[in-house]
This record gives C-alpha cells, sequence and structure tokens, in this order.
C-alpha cells in the first residue's frame, strides 16, 4: 500500500499532482495498492489526469523519496509496500516523467475534460498566471512579464492569481490593452490557461501543471533560480526561458 496523505505540510493541488502521477506511474508498473489523497483526487480526476490502482499489498514497506524514486521504478519486481518519506518529486528526472505522461497518457483525457476545449489553437490570447499569496516576498520581477507581453501580438490577455488586487498586477493591466483578470476555480484556471495560444508562467508546480498541460501554445517560464520554488520542472519542458 502506498498512502499519500492530505496533510497540508505536503502543499496544495500543484504538489499534490507532482506526488501522485509518478505514485500512479509506479502503481502501474507494479500493481501496488495505492490510496490517493482524498481532499484532491476529485479535482486530480476532473482535470482528466489518469491515476492508476494496483492490487498489491504487503506488511513490509521500505521509505520512498526523492533520491530513491528512479531506482524502485527501474526494478523488474518490487514484493513490498512503500512508506513515503518527505519527498515532492520535483526532481529533474521525475519532472520529466510527469511532464512526458501529461502528454501522452492523459492528452486525450484531459481535452476531452477541459471545457473550454474548443480554444485550443483556435485563439490569440495569453495567459499569464502569476504566483504571490504566501510566496510574495519571493515573488518575479513584474518586468519578466511586461517585457514578455512585448515580444507577442495578441487579441486579450487574461491574467490568474491568487491575489488579483496586487499593484503589480494592476501596472500590467493599465499598461497593455485588453487586459482581463479572471478568478475562476482552479480547474477552469488550469484548463482555460492551457487553452491559450501563448502562456507566460510564475514559479511553482501549479504553474507548472498549466505548462504542461498546454498541449498547442507557445509557453515561457521565468529562467532563474527561486528560492522556494525548483527550476527542474520547467526545464526541457519545449518551453521557452526568459528572464
Amino acid at each position: 500500500m502506498i498512502t499519500l496523505n492530505d496533510n497540508g505540510n505536503w502543499g496544495r493541488l500543484g504538489n499534490q499532482i507532482f506526488r501522485s502521477i509518478p505514485i500512479s506511474i509506479l502503481v502501474k508498473k507494479h500493481n501496488l495498492k495505492v490510496k490517493y489523497p482524498a481532499k484532491y483526487l476529485q479535482t486530480i480526476e476532473k482535470l482528466g489526469i489518469i491515476l492508476h490502482y494496483g492490487d498489491k499489498d504487503t506488511q513490509i514497506t521500505k521509505k520512498l523519496n526523492d533520491d530513491n524514486y528512479m531506482s524502485f521504478l527501474n526494478m523488474n519486481n518490487i514484493d513490498h509496500s512503500f512508506e513515503l518519506d518527505y519527498c515532492f518529486f520535483q526532481t529533474k528526472d521525475i519532472s520529466d516523467l510527469i511532464y512526458n505522461y501529461i502528454k501522452t497518457t492523459c492528452k486525450e483525457s484531459i481535452i476531452q475534460y477541459n471545457k473550454f476545449k474548443e480554444r485550443y489553437n483556435n485563439n490569440n490570447d495569453i495567459f499569464i498566471h502569476i504566483r504571490l499569496g504566501d510566496t510574495i516576498q519571493w515573488r518575479i520581477e513584474t518586468d519578466y512579464y511586461i517585457n514578455t507581453i512585448k515580444l507577442l501580438n495578441y487579441d486579450n490577455i487574461y491574467i490568474a492569481s491568487d491575489t488579483l488586487n496586487d499593484k503589480e498586477i494592476m501596472k500590467i493591466k493599465n499598461m497593455f490593452k485588453n487586459v482581463h483578470l479572471i478568478n475562476y476555480n482552479e480547474i477552469d484556471t488550469i484548463h482555460f490557461g492551457s487553452t491559450c495560444k501563448n502562456i507566460i508562467l510564475s514559479n511553482g508546480t501549479f504553474s507548472a501543471i498549466i505548462g504542461y498541460m498546454a498541449f498547442y501554445s507557445n509557453v515561457y517560464y521565468y529562467n532563474n533560480n527561486s528560492k522556494w520554488s525548483k527550476l527542474n520542472i520547467f526545464i526541457d519542458k519545449g518551453f521557452i526561458p526568459r528572464v
């Protein structure tokens, strides 16, 4: 049995997706019994993300973490269960697995679940995700968003954030034409954002997931290290680096 806890110390939706998909891949290969985080399971599945379930369960458990995940995944046979060590599966190798899983295994399902799917490859809009909230002290400088917008031709700009009344967001809104601030729920934010022709990401796993689910978009990311978000999750994903 592998149990993914709902404990707040494991993060919010983005982190839960980043933990659930590698577990699903491991579960499928080794037919392991699993319990996904109940608080987030319905949301993850409504995004169109496919999670696998298995039958094998034993009383013998071993620690599973960022450092040993790939070794266990590459084994031919596993005869034990896992206890998750404190891990977020945001290493380069594991984030590549997550990206490829979404782009292949989950692509058709994600498109089918997306109520904005008619927008795929059918708009000239910019979507910007700006992560602030409890990480506002490590915010990306506003010039990253402004200078990227200036590179692009567009019809509309849509900005999603957990702090829409932020003065720097207002600065962007007042600087450009046809800027719309959107306050969707998590599912609609990811689904809508991922359909826009050009996507400008922020830091963090929630932003990364928007980029991973963008099947027909140009995706830009901030190519600089952050004190709280790993750059690994954006590198070599077909995204365009910006500073």
